[in-house]
């Protein structure tokens, strides 16, 4: 089993404001991504390399709202963060359901969708995004099939230098990362978070999350 680093998840309230921001603290200029239907909620992205991008993601005043609460703890967000992180194995139900054997549960694998500013759209698979009551560090799981891959078509310039995990239970986040073939280093820590370390065009570093 092999995994990699998908993408990592910057939630905000208002996309236009959060956009700016990343643009000012990188030098690179992130791109709208599109909507999602059914979710409430658009998007704009930064690739971090061939198969790895920043997603900028926040509430869609141009959808209806949800029944449902939106992803990522959205509506009870008070300011920008990194909130999550998405890893992409090879065997997508493979992982899941040996896992699950193991005592981790990524919940159900469901089919979601985007439609991209060009007006196509877009689709992949995914166990469920967090809600408000996940701590972030625990990776919602993404297969993209035959779909292009979100990064190749977004603005570049960045890369990932870095990117670790504060956990209480490092050691049962160690685990469960192996599972995925993923060997990151996972610091002991009062609570959750994630830290990632971005080098931009100019090699200036910016981190995002704490």
């Amino acid at each position: 089993m092999t995994a990699t680093i998908d993408h990592l998840v910057y939630a905000c309230t208002d996309l236009g404001p959060a956009v700016q921001r990343i643009a000012a603290l990188t030098g690179v200029q992130p791109a709208y991504g599109g909507q999602h239907p059914g979710l409430g909620t658009h998007n704009a992205l930064l690739s971090l390399g061939p198969r790895t991008y920043l997603e900028i993601i926040a509430p869609d005043p141009s959808q209806p709202r949800s029944a449902s609460p939106p992803p990522f703890g959205l509506s009870g967000l008070t300011e920008p963060a990194l909130v999550a992180w998405a890893a992409a194995p090879d065997d997508l139900e493979g992982v899941v359901q040996r896992s699950r054997s193991a005592g981790f549960d990524y919940g159900q694998v469901v089919e979601r969708r985007r439609r991209t500013a060009e007006g196509s759209d877009l689709a992949w698979r995914m166990t469920e995004a967090p809600d408000a009551a996940d701590d972030g560090v625990v990776p919602f799981l993404i297969h993209w099939g035959d779909s292009p891959h979100p990064a190749a078509g977004a603005p570049a310039g960045l890369t990932l230098a870095e990117f670790r995990l504060s956990s209480p239970e490092p050691e049962r986040l160690t685990a469960r990362l192996r599972l995925l073939g993923l060997d990151l280093a996972v610091e002991r820590a009062d609570r959750s978070a994630l830290h990632a370390v971005l080098v931009s065009p100019g090699g200036e570093v910016v981190t995002l999350g704490g």
